[in-house]
């Protein structure tokens, strides 16, 4: 059973090797290498890389769409720049091979798509996005770079749940309906903070919760640790009241699994007794703690009750409907979707939705992924989940050998795609901009790690 784990997971492929023998590697890697060399500004490229990245993060919750596709574009650009300059290609991991795969499975499913003009502005997205994925793995193999972004994207979530929190105090009015006008619920507040809607901030808030609790034991000083603390109590204050069910539910599955790698992590130095007990007592702890909140909190119990109340939810019976009409359209184009982005799905899904239920897309990313490229990209996408939490692990496990604490930000990695994940089974915040970077930053501090065959293994990863 390993050994097939192993072979899904690409444990033994070793993709750096394909330079050696790539023609294309060879004419387009490092053709700008002696301008490089010659170019003052090009002596802090990796610097100056980093800060494209860095200004992402710091101004996605507060920017328009389309500035974030600027600084994107830009950033893009930049990666370009580095790999026509320069013949380095240890950051290719087999992550990237099932990015190339799923990539180009899009690009089919564009060229076959009933509405190509609108699939192809979605795979220019899909695009920039997979781009800015391998330009973060490139620049955030550099330790230093992987820790100042995760400081500015947790400093900058901070500002973003303070704000949150003081709208839920003011009881600002929502912007839309955002809940059932029949339901107990009706007239209580949602904070949605600088991004405007209560679903979008619960899944910006995800990784910044997951990274603020690994940060309380990888921050080295009590001031730090005393600021990681305060980072995860106010964003889990703010997740809690956008009323966001998706986000709530990410929330249980992301601690559960940063239960499961804590006490992997820890398994070593533990005793007998601790190895045994101590993730049971953990997980019983936290059924406890939520049976409990549900219990005493009664806006909580109400508004998580409604998970379960099936179509008697006026959001829940929205979803259903769009799921059924989203099924349809899965059911007449199985194998390559109709092309990626929103654009092409609003072309399609007008002839199969229900009267009184338009929608923008399939309010859940499998479904979405299914709609989009077919039954072929859905298995190539879990594929490459299936192999980014294997590469994960395994480096996991090399850190931990050495007790590295870097290994920590890939424990937190693994819990936000987690939850995000968990969070997407019933939405599609993933797709917009704030989110989809930062889904792409967790993959990318995973593949940050990754180090080819002809690299010594060590604890600390040689900087590019």
């Amino acid at each position: 059973m390993s050994e097939i784990w192993q072979n899904i997971g690409l444990a033994h492929l070793h993709p750096s090797q394909w330079k050696n023998h790539s023609y294309l590697y060879h004419w387009l890697s490092g053709s700008l290498r002696e301008w490089r060399q010659s170019s003052f500004l090009m002596q802090w490229a990796e610097t100056i890389g980093f800060l494209l990245i860095a200004l992402v993060f710091a101004l996605s919750p507060f920017v328009s769409n389309s500035l974030i596709g600027l600084l994107l574009i830009a950033g893009v650009a930049f990666w370009v720049l580095l790999t026509l300059s320069d013949e380095s290609l240890e950051t290719f991991s087999p992550i990237h091979l099932l990015v190339l795969a799923y990539w180009a499975i899009a690009v089919i499913a564009t060229a076959l798509s009933p509405v190509k003009a609108a699939a192809l502005t979605g795979l220019v997205k899909l695009t920039l996005y997979l781009l800015f994925f391998t330009f973060m793995a490139r620049v955030l193999q550099t330790s230093k770079f992987r820790k100042w972004l995760i400081t500015i994207y947790l400093h900058i979530s901070l500002i973003v749940s303070i704000y949150g929190i003081r709208q839920w105090i003011a009881k600002v009015p929502p912007l839309a309906t955002w809940n059932d006008p029949g339901s107990l619920q009706a007239q209580d507040t949602r904070a949605y903070s600088y991004l405007g809607n209560p679903n979008l901030l619960g899944a910006y808030l995800i990784p910044a919760i997951a990274l603020s609790i690994v940060a309380i034991f990888a921050w080295k000083s009590w001031a730090t640790k005393a600021l990681a603390v305060t980072m995860f109590l106010v964003n889990a204050s703010c997740l809690r009241y956008t009323g966001s069910r998706g986000a709530w539910i990410a929330f249980v599955a992301l601690i559960v699994v940063m239960l499961l790698l804590m006490w992997y992590w820890w398994k070593p130095k533990m005793s007998d007794f601790w190895q045994k007990w101590s993730l049971p007592i953990a997980l019983g702890s936290l059924i406890l703690i939520i049976a409990l909140s549900l219990i005493v909190l009664e806006p909580l119990r109400d508004r998580f009750l409604t998970i379960f109340a099936g179509r008697g939810d006026s959001s829940n019976n929205f979803r259903i409907n769009v799921w059924l009409a989203v099924i349809e359209m899965i059911k007449d184009r199985p194998f390559l979707g109709i092309g990626p982005g929103n654009a092409a799905f609003n072309k399609v899904y007008p002839i199969y939705q229900k009267p009184r239920f338009t929608a923008l897309s399939a309010y859940s990313i499998l479904l979405e992924i299914a709609v989009e490229t077919g039954i072929i990209g859905l298995c190539t996408f879990i594929w490459l989940l299936i192999v980014t939490v294997a590469q994960g692990i395994k480096q996991l496990g090399r850190l931990r050998e050495t007790y590295n604490p870097d290994g920590y930000w890939i424990l937190a990695a693994l819990a936000g795609m987690t939850g995000l994940m968990s969070q997407g089974f019933v939405d599609t915040v993933w797709y917009r901009p704030e989110i989809n970077t930062l889904w792409w930053l967790m993959v990318a501090i995973i593949a940050s790690y990754y180090q080819s065959p002809n690299k010594r293994l060590s604890g600390v990863l040689t900087p590019v």
